[in-house]
């Protein structure tokens, strides 16, 4: 082959080896026809965890008269079961709320699909309870907001086969304008009346202003998640058990210092874990600790540097957040150094929302670092058994779910450091 032909292949095959992945333009925030439901039909179905086998089913009425009423059961159109809740509604500035339902149903069975209607009337709904054991299967997505990479990423969700949602922070982006916290809850009604989403809170969820309106009304009045169930005061922290897996929802934007009551729920919280029974430690909040991305960068250091120490002394497995708007994952680390005890971290602040991908990186990468790409998407974090999980990241290429970062992640319950933590641990829990 001649030399100079030798060389243009080479330098095509470099060319095409080092080509970065094209992101597809932004897409424009979604716009909703005008809501022609029935006034006393439910509106805006979402369900969540509420206890041992327990679920809470919160919708909005537009009907004032509507009860807090749930019928459910295992055959369609046959309601053996009726439990009745609470009822709310709230007002801001010039917006007054639909009445916001939460009732509790249950106890129910594992793995088991139920049919349920609201308020007496309207559609039947149809909900999965999660398994009581593994195999179990958490779709994950943050920063959604309700552009049409949003509806991708959903779309895409809707496909996999989860057991769980789990978004750790900023929803609807409604940022104020009220209204658009009704038009994200009809967004994602399709899949969060089947399958349980639990939440935390981000920035966007604040919407406080000052001397005026306290922060996270919106979020606390329709997003009610068990906090009270978890022996928290605070909606915007709590914890759950799902299958082999307790999973702990922390507040960024709520006091989280070592004299803070979120700091001393979690304590009280971890204390409880038994990890023979949930051998798999989840942690959940808005604003990440291991960040290489430039947008964000510092905004958890005063967070990290209250809670890392608690949750590193109690073998977390992983820790997954939002905010920035950009995919990356992380090796087990702490303290900013790569540890085989620290917690593997993941950013998935990319479900589609309407600021656009953060897509500078500093440089160079460091070393605790493993995948980062600025791209929109969900996660799927899928726990084999006691020992492994597999977790996978599944960029929305144009219209595709495509899988582009993949690995299995070890349970710290049989590495050795829980024993090696313990007495780090009883340290930290027997202090003030």
């Amino acid at each position: 082959m001649e030399p100079k032909l030798v060389l243009f292949v080479f330098l095509l095959i470099s060319a095409a080896a080092t080509c970065e992945y094209i992101r597809p333009p932004p897409r424009k925030t979604l716009h909703f026809p005008w809501n022609s439901k029935l006034s006393s039909h439910p509106q805006q179905v979402h369900i969540s965890l509420a206890g041992d086998k327990h679920m809470r089913v919160s919708w909005v009425s537009n009907d004032k008269s509507t009860l807090p009423m749930v019928e459910y059961g295992t055959s369609s159109g046959r309601y053996s079961n009726k439990s009745q809740g609470e009822s709310t509604s709230y007002s801001y500035l010039f917006y007054s709320s639909g009445k916001i339902h939460h009732t509790v149903i249950g106890p129910l069975e594992d793995n088991t699909v139920y049919y349920y209607r609201c308020g007496g009337g309207g559609p039947e709904y149809k909900l999965k309870t999660p398994p009581a054991q593994f195999p179990v299967m958490f779709a994950v997505a943050g920063d959604l907001g309700q552009t049409g990479w949003t509806k991708s990423t959903l779309d895409h969700i809707d496909l996999c086969k989860y057991d769980v949602h789990l978004l750790p922070g900023d929803l609807s982006y409604a940022d104020y304008i009220q209204h658009r916290w009704d038009t994200f809850g009809e967004l994602v009604e399709p899949l969060a009346s089947a399958r349980p989403w639990m939440v935390t809170q981000g920035n966007h969820e604040k919407e406080s202003i000052m001397f005026f309106k306290d922060g996270f009304q919106s979020y606390n009045s329709r997003w009610k998640m068990p906090y009270e169930e978890s022996g928290s005061s605070s909606n915007l922290y709590y914890s759950f058990e799902v299958a082999g897996a307790h999973i702990i929802m922390l507040g960024s934007y709520t006091d989280y210092d070592e004299h803070s009551d979120q700091y001393n729920w979690l304590k009280a919280d971890v204390a409880k874990v038994d990890r023979k029974k949930t051998p798999w430690l989840i942690v959940l909040f808005h604003v990440p600790w291991y960040n290489s991305n430039e947008a964000h960068q510092d905004e958890g250091d005063r967070m990290l540097a209250a809670m890392e120490p608690l949750l590193h002394a109690a073998s977390v497995d992983i820790v997954l957040a939002g905010h920035v708007h950009a995919y990356e994952r992380t090796e087990r680390v702490n303290e900013g150094k790569l540890d085989p005890c620290g917690a593997v971290h993941i950013t998935i602040g990319d479900g589609g929302n309407r600021e656009g991908l953060a897509s500078k990186y500093k440089n160079p990468q460091p070393a605790w670092s493993v995948f980062r790409e600025a791209s929109f998407g969900h996660g799927e974090l899928k726990l084999a058994n006691s020992t492994h999980a597999y977790w996978s990241w599944h960029r929305n290429d144009d219209d595709e779910s495509v899988r582009s970062d993949q690995v299995w992640i070890t349970s710290l319950e049989n590495s050795g450091c829980i024993a090696e933590k313990k007495n780090e641990l009883m340290k930290i829990l027997s202090g003030p």
